[in-house]
């Protein structure tokens, strides 16, 4: 019984032996059988230098040319409303009324105490004349003379306070009435008839825009201040200014832009510009927002598609065509877009070819079959 069971252990430890040898002869064949990996088709562009336009594109909020707010100038209960809300009034044109019993009054009592110094004054002066002849005849004396003439001034002088307080008294009775200092479109009117306006109101009692012509107003930062300022002196110069409205698409209208500070603000490192706008349609209207875009050219700039660069880890990379078909990944620098193109600080140079498709799979020192693009950067 013993002898068979060793018998039988025999025959399956031979039958494995001669299994995993099979398999061993097996996969070696398939190795030496198994075709070497195909070098990949890829494009590759040459690059040249060219003229490459650059866009930077920073928030704005629009705002008049003219831009008023409107208060009152004395207290009082507000009597009626002339204008409703966005309507488009003139220069002069009435506004609001505030109810001017009051400075009416004031206008009658000035005008009354205005006309008792007048008669005052002319009894000075009567009596003025009156005792001139009498001292030549030595009737009055000199110290009466001189009374008399230092009254006559002083009635002269109540005259002339007398129309001061009744000019006061009418500006104030003038000033009930408000009006529109310039032209423009009429803002909210958040006060109501019967409410109570006085000069030290926070809110206006609306705002007043002109927007023939409308300015937005928006930040550089100190570097991009600097580099404005040098391309605006050289043929780099910033060439037009567009304006990107709300809703996102482009205001038909160019601009000029135009320094708004003298100063780089200390607190956020950045200074105010103005570019300005023509308004005709008065689609632009003061209170809205939207992108300013400045666009300068360059004209030597060196640019490659962005769909040839890997980015790692925030750094920039593409493949390189080098000797005997192989690749090389070069890092590079860039400093702007121009498009669906970055425009490259560093890295590569004129007469070079990268590679524009396949580069998820490309490594370095790989080899490839490069076909060259018909169209060339640049070129």
């Amino acid at each position: 019984m013993k002898k068979r069971i060793v018998a039988n252990r025999i025959v399956v430890l031979f039958t494995i032996c001669i299994g995993t040898i099979g398999l061993l002869v097996s996969c070696g064949a398939q190795e030496e059988s198994a075709p070497p990996p195909a070098t990949p088709d890829v494009d590759f562009m040459e690059l040249h230098n060219g003229e490459a336009k650059v866009e930077k594109k920073y928030p704005g909020s629009i705002e008049g040319t003219v831009n008023v707010d409107i208060k009152a100038q004395v207290s009082g209960y507000l009597d009626q409303i002339f204008v409703q809300e966005g309507s488009y009034v003139q220069k002069g044109q009435s506004l609001f009324r505030i109810k001017a019993d009051v400075f009416n009054e004031q206008v009658n009592s000035s005008r009354a105490v205005y006309e008792a110094a007048v008669a005052a004054e002319q009894s000075a002066k009567i009596e003025l004349e009156k005792v001139r002849p009498l001292v030549a005849g030595k009737v009055y004396t000199e110290l009466q003379l001189e009374t008399a003439e230092a009254n006559y001034a002083a009635a002269k002088a109540q005259v002339s306070q007398a129309r001061a307080t009744l000019g006061s008294s009418e500006i104030n009775a003038d000033f009930s009435l408000i009006k529109a200092p310039v032209s423009g479109y009429i803002g909210r009117i958040p006060k109501r008839i019967g409410n109570l306006v006085t000069p030290n109101d926070a809110t206006p009692m609306t705002t007043l825009s002109e927007i023939n012509d409308v300015n937005v107003y928006f930040s550089l930062t100190e570097a991009d201040f600097i580099e404005f300022v040098n391309n605006s002196k050289g043929d780099q110069g910033v060439e037009s200014v567009k304006f990107i409205m709300a809703d996102g698409t482009a205001y038909a209208h160019p601009g000029r832009v135009e320094i708004a500070s003298g100063n780089i603000d200390r607190t956020t490192g950045s200074i105010a510009m103005k570019a300005t706008f023509p308004n005709p349609d008065k689609i632009l209207r003061a209170g809205g927002a939207g992108k300013v875009v400045l666009t300068r050219t360059i004209s030597e700039a060196l640019t490659i598609p962005m769909a040839s660069v890997r980015d790692i880890q925030d750094r920039y990379f593409v493949f390189s065509l080098a000797d005997s078909n192989k690749v090389v990944m070069k890092p590079i620098m860039i400093t702007g877009k121009s498009g669906n193109n970055y425009i490259v600080k560093s890295g590569l140079q004129h007469g070079e070819k990268i590679a524009l498709n396949r580069i998820d799979v490309l490594n370095e020192g790989m080899m490839v079959q490069p076909v060259l693009a018909a169209d060339t950067v640049g070129k």
